[in-house]
């Protein structure tokens, strides 16, 4: 038998069957950031990036991504998303994101949290790029999760992150 749970005992892709288990409480924050030059920093900050507020379309962005990870990630359940949050942080060069995905579902939602801010970070770029190709995405990962089977879990050095 296969210890990869979307691979089946033949070694093929496989859709786990999440029927027999509870419906519950979860939620999943995932971070990254963006690197950019001063004059792109500057332009999101001040609102002056000639395509419109980039934030708020990175925003709007991730958290339709986030409900679409069933259709983006092939062997991901589609969940009923009970809420997502995008947030922004400005740093000295660039911009950091966090995402909260929430569910009650019977599988978990830390691909949708990962989804979104990368979504997010995506569209970022995509909308300062005109200022600065050479912007940097990195550190995109799951933090925290709550919730289902394995319940809690933080990233080393996270310990006390609430979701």
């Amino acid at each position: 038998m296969s210890r990869l749970t979307h691979l089946d005992d033949a070694g093929n892709a496989r859709m786990v069957d999440v029927g027999e288990k509870p419906v519950t409480r979860r939620a999943a924050l995932a971070t990254g950031s963006i690197g950019m030059s001063a004059e792109a920093l500057s332009a999101i900050r001040e609102g002056t990036v000639k395509k419109g507020d980039v934030l708020a379309t990175a925003r709007i962005a991730g958290i339709m991504a986030a409900k679409r990870t069933g259709d983006l990630i092939p062997l991901c359940h589609p969940l009923p998303i009970d809420g997502v949050t995008v947030e922004f942080e400005f740093g000295e060069n660039g911009i950091a994101v966090s995402a909260i995905a929430r569910t009650s579902a019977k599988t978990g939602v830390e691909m949708e949290a990962i989804i979104a801010a990368s979504i997010a970070l995506l569209t970022i770029y995509d909308m300062a790029k005109a200022i600065d190709k050479a912007m940097v995405i990195t550190g995109v990962r799951l933090l925290a999760k709550d919730g289902g089977k394995s319940g809690r879990w933080r990233a080393e050095g996270c310990e006390g992150i609430e979701i």
